[in-house]
C-alpha cells in the first residue's frame, strides 16, 4: 500500500508560504499606494508634475527716467534707461576645434588666449561664459567665424548716459545679496514702480521637453515697471553742474550743492552735489558717502540764510516793520554770554531793512525779541524746519534739539541761524513762502509716472500751508532785494533784474559738539526773481572753502551765473534798465 501524506503535507505548507508571501507583498504595496498617494498625495503629484510640466518666469522691463525741457514741457530726455547687451559662451562638448576657436575668440574679444583654451575644453560643462556685455561689432565678428558650440545670450544692463549727471537723485541699480535692486535715489525710492511685477508661463511638456499640443498652457505676461518724468530741466541742470563744479574748485571746497525750484509749483528744476560719480560704475566708487545727496541729507547749521525767515515772522506778527530801529551797539549779553555781529562792530542806530542788509546778528535777535521765544518756535515750525518736506528721496530732517531745551540763548543764536541744523530742499521749501505771496510749496522731483498700459499719473502741486501773508511776502521780499542792491549779496545780482536774496556763511560745529571749527565754515545764497514775478528760486552752498571765507565771495557770484542763465534760457524780459 502506497502513502503519499507527506506530500501532500509538503505541497500544503509551500502553498502556504507562497500565500503568505504574496499577502504581504500585496499589503506593502497598498501600503507604498496608501503613502502615494494619500499621505504624501501631494508631494508625489508634485513630482509627476515637475516631470511632465513646464514654468517659465517672465521678467519685466525696468522703467525708465527721463529729464524735460521745462520751457514748454513737449520734449524728453533719458537719463535712465535699458540697454540689451549680449554675453558670448561655450557649449565645448559641441566645439570641434578647440585651439583654432581659442585662437580667433581671443584676437576679437580681447581675451587671453590661454585662458580661453581652458574655458572651452571644460567638456563636462554645458555653458561657459567668455565674455559680458561685448559689443555689436564684437558679436557680428564672433558669428562670422561660424564657429561650432558658440552661441550668444542676450542680457538688459541698466545704463545712465549722461553718467556723472543727477547722480546722486538717480542713484542706481546695484546688488543687494543675490538680486538687483535700486540703491539710492530715485531708483531706490520708485523701487517697486520701475522694477514692475513678474509674470510667468506655465504649460505641460513631453519627455522629450517639447511642448504637448493641445496642452494645457497658462500665461502671466509680465508687467513692465513705470517710466518717470522728472520735473529736471536737462539744460538748467547741465549749467548748474557745471558752474558748481567750478566754484568748488576755484575755491578749493570740499563740495557743494546747487538748488533751482519753481517757487511757485515747488517743482526742482536743478539738483547737484560735487564731487558727484558715475553710476555706470558705481563699484569704482571708495567712499560710498558719495552715492547721498547732501542736497536732502545734508544737515548743516545755515547761518545768515536764515535770518529773513526770523524777520518775515516778526513782520507777520506786525511786531516790526521794515523801517523800524534799534540801536546796535555790537553785542547781546543773556545768562553770561556775548553774542556779537560778525564784523564785531557796532552800527549804531539800524532800520530791519539794514539788519539784513549788513546781516546784523543782533539785529535779528532785536526782532525776534518782540514776538518772544514761543512764538518764534512755532514760525520755525510752520517754515517746515525739522520735519521731512516729503521730496521723492529718502532726507533727513535737520535737528531743533536746541529749540526744545527751551534755553534763552539758544533762542538767540537760532535767530540767525546757529545752534540748529537744516537741510538745503528744507530752506528751499521754506523761502517758497516768501517768493510765493506766503504760501509754502512742497518740493517735488517727479511731473508724471507712466505705466505700461498708457496709464498717466501726474504730480498733484501741493501747497503745505499759508506761512505768512502776502503783504508780509512783499515787504521781506523788497528788503532782500536791498541786499542784493545795497548788501552782502552784490555778486549774486543780475543786469536789467530785481533779485532778492540773502548771503549765509555759517560755522561748523566740531566733532566733539564743544565749539566750533576754526576757519572752517560753509557759504551759502539764496535767491530768487526776477522778483515781481519769480520764475526761480536758487540755494547755493559752498563746503569748507579755502581761498576765502564769506558766501558773498564763493556762493553769490556761482548764483549770479546760473540766474542769468535761466532768466536768459526762460526768456524773462528784463524788468529794469
Amino acid at each position: 500500500m502506497i502513502r503519499i501524506q507527506p506530500q501532500e503535507d509538503t505541497f500544503k505548507k509551500r502553498t502556504a508560504v507562497v500565500t503568505v508571501f504574496l499577502l504581504l507583498a500585496m499589503a506593502l504595496i497598498c501600503f507604498r499606494l496608501f503613502s502615494l498617494q494619500i499621505i504624501n498625495g501631494s508631494e508625489t503629484r508634485g513630482l509627476a508634475e515637475d516631470q511632465y510640466s513646464y514654468f517659465k518666469q517672465l521678467q519685466p522691463t525696468r522703467g525708465e527716467i527721463k529729464l524735460v525741457d521745462a520751457r514748454d514741457y513737449t520734449e524728453t530726455f533719458p537719463v535712465v534707461a535699458n540697454v540689451k547687451k549680449y554675453l558670448v559662451f561655450a557649449v565645448p562638448g559641441e566645439i570641434e576645434n578647440s585651439g583654432k576657436a581659442a585662437k580667433e575668440l581671443s584676437e576679437i574679444l580681447d581675451l587671453d588666449e590661454a585662458d580661453t583654451l581652458s574655458k572651452i575644453t571644460q567638456l563636462r560643462r554645458q555653458y561657459v561664459p567668455l565674455k559680458k556685455q561685448i559689443t555689436d561689432e564684437e558679436r557680428q565678428a564672433v558669428k562670422d567665424l561660424k564657429l561650432t558650440g558658440i552661441y550668444f545670450d542676450s542680457e538688459v544692463t541698466r545704463v545712465y548716459p549722461e553718467k556723472n549727471m543727477l547722480s546722486q537723485t538717480l542713484g542706481f541699480v546695484g546688488f543687494r545679496t543675490d538680486y538687483k535692486e535700486g540703491l539710492y535715489g530715485l531708483e531706490r525710492y520708485f523701487e517697486k514702480d520701475l522694477a514692475g511685477q513678474n509674470g510667468s508661463l506655465r504649460g505641460e511638456k513631453d519627455s522629450a521637453g517639447g511642448w504637448i499640443f493641445g496642452g494645457k498652457r497658462e500665461l502671466v505676461p509680465a508687467t513692465d515697471g513705470v517710466n518717470l518724468i522728472l520735473t529736471i530741466d536737462k539744460n538748467i541742470q547741465f549749467k548748474v553742474e557745471q558752474v558748481l563744479k567750478a566754484a568748488v574748485e576755484d575755491n578749493k571746497a570740499d563740495g557743494g550743492t546747487v538748488i533751482v525750484a519753481n517757487p511757485k509749483t515747488g517743482a526742482i528744476l536743478a539738483i547737484a552735489n560735487y564731487p558727484n560719480f558715475d553710476p555706470n560704475n558705481y563699484s569704482n566708487v571708495e567712499d560710498q558717502a558719495i552715492f547721498s545727496s547732501r542736497a536732502v541729507v545734508g544737515n548743516y547749521e545755515p547761518g545768515s540764510v536764515f535770518k529773513p525767515i526770523t524777520m518775515a515772522a516778526a513782520l507777520n506778527e506786525g511786531a516790526v516793520e521794515a523801517d523800524t530801529t534799534y540801536n546796535d551797539e555790537g553785542f547781546v549779553e543773556i545768562d553770561n554770554y556775548t553774542i556779537k555781529n560778525s564784523d564785531g562792530k557796532a552800527h549804531g542806530e539800524q532800520t530791519m531793512t539794514q539788519v539784513l542788509e549788513q546781516s546784523l546778528n543782533t539785529g535779528v535777535i532785536f526782532a525776534k525779541e518782540q514776538i518772544g521765544n514761543k512764538k518764534f518756535y512755532e514760525y520755525v515750525q510752520k517754515f517746515g524746519f525739522g520735519r521731512e518736506t516729503g521730496i521723492e528721496v529718502r532726507e533727513t530732517v535737520g535737528n531743533l534739539d536746541n529749540l526744545k531745551a527751551n534755553i534763552k540763548v539758544n533762542f538767540h543764536t537760532a535767530s540767525f541761524g546757529q545752534g540748529i541744523s537744516v537741510t538745503p530742499i528744507q530752506l528751499i521749501q521754506a523761502f517758497t513762502a516768501i517768493a510765493n505771496q506766503g504760501k509754502m510749496m512742497r518740493p517735488f522731483l517727479v511731473q508724471s509716472e507712466i505705466y505700461s498700459n498708457g496709464d498717466i499719473k501726474k504730480t498733484e502741486v501741493h501747497e503745505v500751508e499759508t506761512v505768512i501773508s502776502k503783504e508780509t511776502a512783499n515787504k521781506i521780499s523788497a528788503m532782500l532785494v536791498n541786499v542784493v542792491e545795497s548788501g552782502h549779496g552784490k555778486k549774486a545780482a543780475v543786469d536789467g533784474y530785481y533779485i532778492a536774496g540773502k548771503t549765509g556763511t555759517a560755522q561748523v560745529p566740531k566733532q566733539n559738539g564743544k565749539g566750533y571749527e576754526e576757519n572752517i565754515n560753509i557759504g551759502s545764497f539764496i535767491g530768487y526773481g526776477p522778483v515781481e514775478n519769480p520764475k526761480f528760486l536758487m540755494l547755493v552752498r559752498i563746503d569748507h572753502p579755502r581761498t576765502v571765507q564769506y558766501a558773498e565771495t564763493t556762493a553769490a557770484p556761482a548764483f549770479g551765473e546760473i540766474a542769468k542763465f535761466i532768466l536768459n534760457y526762460f526768456q524773462v524780459p528784463p524788468t529794469r534798465n
